[in-house]
């Protein structure tokens, strides 16, 4: 069995698979990380490896009391990927971009690719057919928009996601939440038709902690599913496994 950690900007997410089954998940803080695997241990005692892709400010050595008892597994810039990395600059590319890029070229063979990675930024990113990784595009998550509005303002208050009454906000609360809602609606799905004017077809992925909020919001089809990243650790192990 396999407990794939992804450590967010944010908090740190977490789930046991067993081949292809995800059989539990689990979301904790950093402060909480060794006692949480120490729980999870005790009740999955046929895990055996532990893959960990980090974009937050963990370090690896955090997981190393764990190594008596894992073989541990530290996703880098420096593994070897089921696409070719065309990136201008390949090593600045985050762990969790191209973990998300290796699952959807996994598990969607021979086709487009965007996946949408909606959390504290929103990165979008793009394979071909071909398994091109040719980029994409980074932008403020709904949380960065709320508070960037907040900080760098006098007086617009600090608010949580809300859905908004009405496009035409009748209130400053509510012109708050129909710009930032709204714009990042319209930024999605903008961003969506732009790359179907040049690749007609493509599979479209929505992960990250506001996927079932825009899902419902989204008119384009697309494949919403939260634990995608941890989904792709868990193929990306067994594609280094098999490739080792």
């Amino acid at each position: 069995m396999l407990l794939a950690i992804d450590v967010g900007n944010t908090r740190i997410k977490g789930a046991v698979f067993e081949n292809d089954n995800r059989i539990e998940n689990f979301v904790f803080s950093k402060n909480e990380l060794e006692k949480k695997i120490e729980n999870i241990l005790q009740k999955f005692t046929n895990v055996t490896d532990l893959i960990v892709a980090s974009v937050g400010n963990l370090s690896n050595d955090d997981f190393l009391s764990f190594k008596k008892d894992l073989k541990i597994h530290f996703i880098t810039n420096e593994d070897i990927f089921p696409f070719a990395n065309l990136y201008e600059t390949p090593k600045t590319l985050g762990i969790d971009r191209m973990a998300l890029a290796s699952g959807a070229v996994l598990k969607y063979p021979n086709q487009n690719r965007l996946v949408i990675d909606a959390g504290t930024c929103i990165t979008y990113d793009f394979i071909d057919e071909k398994n091109n990784y040719l980029g994409g595009a980074i932008s403020p998550g709904f949380r960065l928009r709320y508070e960037s509005l907040h900080n760098f303002t006098a007086k617009l208050p600090l608010l949580e996601l809300e859905n908004p009454e009405n496009f035409i906000g009748n209130s400053t609360k509510q012109s708050i939440h129909s710009g930032v809602v709204n714009g990042m609606i319209h930024e999605i799905e903008g961003f969506i038709n732009q790359y179907k004017q040049e690749y007609p077809k493509f599979t479209i992925i929505l992960t990250g902690g506001d996927t079932d909020f825009l899902a419902k919001r989204l008119k384009n089809t697309i494949f919403a599913n939260s634990n995608f990243l941890l989904e792709s650790l868990n193929y990306l192990f067994q594609y280094k496994i098999k490739n080792d």
